[in-house]
């Protein structure tokens, strides 16, 4: 069987909770985080995943990737990986998209990049390195990262251009499933929070 990539978002931190763009600086995760970041890891040790025996674990090694991946009982058996690092918002680092709005109207990360950061060929490129890699294993690989650059490698996956993850949102601790449908690159499934009902 090909393999597939399951994609975990990080939990719930401040900064993503007000919504600000957070890349390389390392929010912690909120109770909140933690309490889904465990529930995920509860939906994950029982069926039909069982612990996904075997399964190659990569985390980002920003602090809310890592203790999401701990926390979700994967930190023993996972590897941290600088390409799954968030995008470098450059200087719209913790600005919220109404303030960037503010100064750059109609403004779309997806389209439009972001000035001292990463551009959109840079995190195109990253997403593409992640996805050679996960198919050239010969097991489903687990990954814990962040929103934006998962929705990329969801893209790419796909093998659509970047701008089409502005079509694909990414809640805090929700579970993605990459795979195949008739031999193509499909979604398995998207943004499912179904271990987070009765959370609050």
């Amino acid at each position: 069987m090909a393999p597939r990539i399951l994609l975990a978002r990080h939990g719930q931190t401040q900064w993503s909770l007000s919504g600000k763009h957070t890349g390389r600086t390392d929010v912690p995760l909120l109770d909140e985080g933690r309490r889904g970041a465990k529930l995920l890891g509860e939906r994950l040790h029982q069926p039909p995943y069982d612990g996904l025996p075997g399964i190659e674990v990569r985390t980002s090694p920003l602090a809310r990737a890592r203790e999401t991946c701990e926390l979700a009982g994967f930190g023993a058996r996972a590897r941290t990986w600088d390409t799954l690092m968030e995008w470098d918002y450059g200087a719209y680092e913790g600005m919220t998209p109404a303030d960037i709005q503010a100064v750059r109207p109609g403004w779309l990360i997806w389209r439009d990049g972001v000035p001292e950061g990463e551009t959109l060929a840079e995190v195109t490129a990253r997403a593409d390195e992640v996805v050679t890699w996960a198919r050239s294993q010969d097991r489903d690989v687990l990954l814990f990262a962040h929103g934006h650059i998962l929705r990329s490698i969801a893209a790419r996956w796909l093998s659509l251009p970047l701008d089409f993850a502005a079509r694909i949102r990414l809640n805090p601790t929700s579970l993605s499933v990459l795979g195949w449908a008739y031999g193509e690159p499909a979604i398995e499934t998207w943004n499912d929070v179904g271990h987070m009902a009765g959370s609050a």
